[in-house]
């Protein structure tokens, strides 16, 4: 997999300041605020700076935060982590494997087998509906 690279200004100018704030600059939206939060819609959850397919609808739940979950990726390779020790917490950051895009965190609270939540923010992903 090739790395997207882009200097500041190019993902400034690409995303717009609401989702370079989120996705290049590490930062979340309200709870029960974005786009995806409670969306019911099938297809399949991109990266929303580099197109990469990170997340199935099938895969989404309502974990009652109000933001996107989900139960685990489309593939194996496509997120990366990182610990997070930002306001006082210490979490673990999911990011895109392609982009290093900032895309939210990770939690063993989930249901199923696995037990994650993958906690997402709506302006880090777009939507490819099934047709």
């Amino acid at each position: 997999m090739e790395k997207v690279r882009k200097s500041d200004k190019e993902w400034r100018e690409f995303l717009g300041e609401a989702r370079h704030r989120v996705l290049r600059e590490r930062g979340t939206e309200p709870a029960f605020s974005g786009e995806y939060w409670d969306c019911k819609r099938d297809g399949m959850y991109r990266c929303g700076a580099c197109g990469r397919a990170l997340f199935d609808s099938q895969a989404k739940y309502d974990s009652g935060t109000g933001w996107p979950s989900f139960t685990r990726p489309a593939d194996g390779e496509a997120l990366r982590t990182e610990r997070d020790t930002s306001h006082g917490m210490v979490r673990t950051e999911v990011l895109c494997a392609r982009c290093d895009s900032h895309l939210g965190h990770v939690f063993d609270d989930g249901p199923g087998p696995g037990e994650k939540r993958y906690c997402i923010n709506s302006a880090s992903l777009d939507l490819e509906e099934e047709r």
